[in-house]
């Protein structure tokens, strides 16, 4: 579909645009025409939850979603690092959805995913047919090609991380990203709650267990990523298991990786691995040929790239660039997601991990 370039976009105060600027971060409807710009250096850089509040309290006040144009319709601040997005392969931004807004239906050629920072029983995030409800920090997928839209049905904004493969598809790639808007603002919900977890967590069919409900042009070798709702309180509960029973990784602590419904195993998504991480202790330097970016769900601490010392607290958002000698140094207990393009580099085996030398 054609889109709008930036300059026929809905224009933000200038009090606004000075928040944003100054915090490192851009709305989503100015970045995306930038998309295919590749950034010669990543840097360490951190975003700030306080900073990241202040923006989106203030994209919110100017920018209502139905006043946005066509293919445009999220209200999200991206962290920008040098160019574009917040690496070459990952894009994150910060999206909200004001009480009774609708951000309406659309399907792409991006793998996604939400993680959900402040949100509630009532807001919800609909997935080929299915409304998930987006509980604090659960995480929710939306595969290739799959309608989804988010509706808020409570009194409270909601927010969330958007994780995408955008900048890898776009930019690295340069495949094209089919897009394609629903022809009504909301999708209807044909699964009744809780549908998919059933068809994937518990049992299996013995024909296709997607029964032909997950359409698009997206085939590859392996079986794709359903629509997934992985509850918080789960995952939570297994690492402290594993907190109980287990050693912890010297370099990430006791970490869980998000596995693919279809198959039982990680990554997540062919270009995208997800885990949760509980940290009590300082863990050991390393660095590795792929880019990470960590979203703090909870504690204190620093993380330790090359020189720099990033000091984190809950919510902010940071990123490790490829080849960086790292560390993580809690403050107490802290958990983490770790979001990394670490199965790209597999796929065609040239991921490399070491520790230095001393």
């Amino acid at each position: 579909m054609a889109q709008q370039e930036p300059e026929d976009l809905l224009e933000m105060s200038p009090e606004t645009r000075t928040i944003l600027e100054e915090h490192s971060l851009e709305p989503l409807w100015e970045v995306e025409d930038r998309f295919g710009t590749v950034m010669a250096d990543p840097e360490a850089e951190i975003w700030k939850w306080e900073d990241i509040q202040e923006s989106i309290d203030a994209i919110e006040r100017d920018v209502p979603i139905a006043d946005l144009p066509p293919g445009f319709q999220r209200r999200v601040a991206v962290p920008i690092n040098t160019a574009n997005a917040i690496s070459n392969t990952i894009y994150v931004g910060i999206q909200t959805v004001s009480p009774g807004e609708t951000a309406p239906a659309h399907r792409h050629g991006a793998n996604a995913l939400r993680f959900t920072i402040d949100g509630a029983e009532d807001m919800k995030t609909v997935v080929a047919g299915e409304a998930f409800p987006m509980k604090d920090n659960d995480l929710i997928t939306t595969p290739q090609w799959e309608w989804h839209d988010h509706v808020n049905e409570s009194d409270e904004t909601a927010a969330w991380l958007d994780v995408l493969d955008l900048p890898l598809v776009l930019d690295s790639v340069n495949a094209k990203n089919t897009f394609e808007y629903h022809e009504l603002d909301r999708q209807p919900v044909t699964k009744t709650q809780g549908y998919w977890a059933s068809q994937y967590g518990r049992g299996r069919s013995q024909e296709d267990v997607t029964d032909g409900s997950i359409p698009g042009p997206f085939e590859g070798t392996e079986e794709p990523t359903p629509p997934y709702r992985f509850e918080w309180a789960e995952m939570i509960e297994s690492l402290r298991q594993r907190a109980d029973n287990d050693d912890p990784d010297p370099h990430d602590g006791y970490s869980l990786s998000y596995v693919n419904p279809a198959s039982g195993e990680p990554p997540l998504f062919p270009t995208m691995s997800f885990r949760a991480q509980l940290l009590f202790e300082e863990t050991d330097p390393h660095f590795h040929n792929a880019t990470e970016v960590f979203f703090v769900i909870d504690g204190e601490g620093a993380t330790h790239v090359g020189d720099d010392a990033l000091e984190w607290s809950q919510w902010d958002v940071f990123v490790v660039p490829p080849d960086e000698i790292h560390h993580h140094e809690p403050d107490g207990e802290a958990k983490l997601l770790a979001m990394t393009d670490r199965p790209v580099f597999e796929s065609i085996n040239l991921y490399a991990e070491a520790t230095p030398s001393s």
